[in-house]
């Protein structure tokens, strides 16, 4: 199945990087003379940079605000054989995560491979290989040796610290763990640091012995996130959600016309009408309590045509008028898609004036077709738009007491205020009652029946950028399509799917699955293991916790082969230990 995760030890290259010599030889019976060629060529490999796409996922999220008092940080990489294409100059990877607390973070600098070695920083020197250059930029950190005395891995921990992640159905990753906790109630910064020949059989090579000198080390990657209380978790949060699950709606006023609006969805908003005076209207953007009919589509050339008047209570309606204008004013705004579609009416208009008069007047001479074919620039750009896109906070949720801090909201989406915002849309070039004609039957795009969704308003969205979010129907088999999961804020979350929604699933994706352990005391954890054929297995023993929140890997290894009558395990097994799988938090749909 596609979840099903493989952990392995290592993925080493078959030739590490370097400038290797091939030479091939021919001998022929009858000549006495061999024919020999030689050729030289390099390997090369990444160094003293990563292009950013070679980082596919970090775990804490960077930028992240939550409970990850007991994870061990950790990236993944996509190339599989990149931790191990170089030496430390001990046996496992080339590569480490470092955490460092708030008070511990490096400033980090841009240098020339020149430079690296210059400075009152440590930094071996080392030969450049042939395709790199002096001039050539690195990002280095100078930490403090008593710093990196705590906090590096030793020797014999290093093989723990990197493996092999294969997924079914993706391709294989490499993921490089860190060795420490973060410390609680603050910020930490995690650097992925290069260990190339840094390391001997004692030990990292630190240099000078002064323990307040600098070392300076090459960082290939890097964020930050924050460790909070523990009731800011993943699942503590999206379960509070349920608490403050309400329809998108102000409560009643007292007022029985007022009241009825109001469980509508609509809201009382400031209106400034055309002639300049100032009123009090009612608004409902698209996102409503329930299923709204859409009625037949007139097409218009002024927003005003669809204000709505309630004589009982003397207001006006502005949500299908707003949406109009909203549409023309992104119309406008996106120079690209307006052009192409004033073009397309164009040509159009030629088209239906040649069919009309072709028959009475005729052409002397052929002429070439006129191509009316909608362009994909159009169609795919109203397609965005009936999905949302573009559309500001301010017409989704025009009152933020609609979406408290920290709740969620199922909604369903107004058809006929999505057909108005595509109308206002579409009629760019609509000067005439006749092109209004043409354009009566809207934008020739196609839109789902039914759509509804969610929106979520929590740290979750802000503090887990990776969230997957499905929606299932009545048979809670198979997902709904999504129609589109958008971030309208960095705690504000939109999410619509095609169909009746009955169950919201909130999940973090595969790449959350990370590694942790448990605290049962203070300067001690553990950890409870898993069987090979992923039933719960025995627990460890509580260890002691090193300084500053750094597990002791060689001894965790050790207590793991033991509790698991083994005689050694490898970083796949370690990690396959290690691991905590991703939750999903489930909502039903009153």
């Amino acid at each position: 199945m596609a979840d099903t995760i493989t952990f392995v030890d290592h993925s080493k290259p078959v030739l590490p990087p370097g400038q290797y010599e091939i030479t091939t030889t021919q001998t022929i019976t009858e000549s006495p003379q061999p024919f020999a060629a030689t050729r030289q060529f390099t390997v090369s490999a990444d160094r003293f940079s990563l292009p950013a796409a070679r980082v596919t996922a970090l775990f804490p999220p960077d930028g992240s605000l939550g409970d990850h008092h007991n994870v061990l940080p950790h990236v993944m990489l996509d190339r599989p054989t990149l931790p191990w294409e170089r030496s430390s100059g001990v046996e496992g990877p080339w590569l480490a995560l470092l955490l460092f607390s708030q008070s511990q973070r490096p400033e980090p600098k841009s240098v020339r491979l020149a430079d690296l070695a210059a400075g009152p920083a440590y930094f071996p020197s080392g030969p450049l290989e042939a395709h790199q250059s002096p001039e050539d930029q690195a990002t280095v950190i100078d930490v403090p040796r008593a710093v990196l005395e705590e906090i590096l891995p030793s020797a014999a921990e290093l093989p723990y610290l990197a493996h092999l992640r294969r997924t079914e159905g993706a391709p294989d990753v490499a993921v490089v763990l860190g060795n420490r906790l973060p410390p609680a109630n603050e910020s930490s910064t995690v650097h992925l640091v290069s260990l190339e020949d840094r390391y001997t059989a004692d030990g990292f090579d630190l240099g000078p012995a002064e323990p307040g000198s600098p070392v300076r080390l090459v960082s290939l990657a890097s964020w930050r996130f924050a460790c909070v209380a523990e009731s800011q978790n993943f699942a503590t949060l999206v379960r509070d959600l349920a608490q403050h699950g309400s329809p998108l709606r102000l409560p009643d006023s007292g007022d029985a016309a007022a009241d009825d609006l109001l469980r509508q969805g609509q809201i009382p908003v400031r209106h400034t009408l055309r002639q300049g005076g100032t009123t009090v209207s009612w608004y409902r953007g698209p996102l409503t309590t329930g299923p709204v009919t859409a009625a037949p589509l007139q097409a218009t050339r002024t927003a005003d045509r669809l204000l709505r008047f309630h004589p009982d209570i003397g207001m006006f309606e502005t949500g299908y008028a707003a949406a109009w204008e909203l549409g023309r004013l992104l119309a406008l705004q996106s120079t690209d898609y307006a052009t192409a579609l004033y073009d397309w009416k164009r040509r159009r208009s030629q088209k239906r004036l040649r069919t009309t008069l072709e028959p009475t007047t005729g052409y002397p001479l052929d002429v070439p077709d006129i191509d009316d074919a909608l362009p994909g620039t159009v169609r795919t750009w109203l397609t965005g738009l009936a999905g949302l896109s573009g559309v500001p906070l301010m017409y989704l949720v025009p009152d933020e007491r609609l979406l408290p801090v920290e709740s969620i909201r199922f909604v369903s989406l107004d058809p006929q205020w999505v057909r108005h915002l595509l109308d206002g849309a579409f009629s760019i070039g609509r000067l005439t009652s006749a092109d209004a004609e043409l354009d009566r039957s809207g934008p020739p795009i196609g839109m789902a029946k039914t759509v509804t969704g969610a929106l979520i308003r929590s740290g979750v969205v802000s503090g887990y950028p990776g969230l997957a979010v499905e929606a299932f129907g009545e048979d809670q088999e198979l997902p709904l399509e999504q129609i589109s999961m958008t971030r309208l804020t960095p705690d504000i979350m939109l999410c619509l799917f095609a169909g009746t929604l009955t169950r919201l699933d909130v999940r973090q994706r595969p790449e959350a699955v990370h590694f942790a352990v448990e605290l049962p005391g203070e300067g001690r954890f553990g950890k409870s293991l898993r069987a090979s054929d992923g039933t719960s297995g025995p627990t460890l023993a509580p260890l002691p916790l090193g300084p500053g929140g750094r597990l002791p890997i060689g001894d965790l290894a050790d207590s793991i082969a033991s509790t698991m009558k083994r005689g050694s395990i490898g970083s796949g097994d370690f990690a396959h230990q290690m691991i905590e799988t991703a939750e999903r938090v489930s909502f039903l749909s009153s």
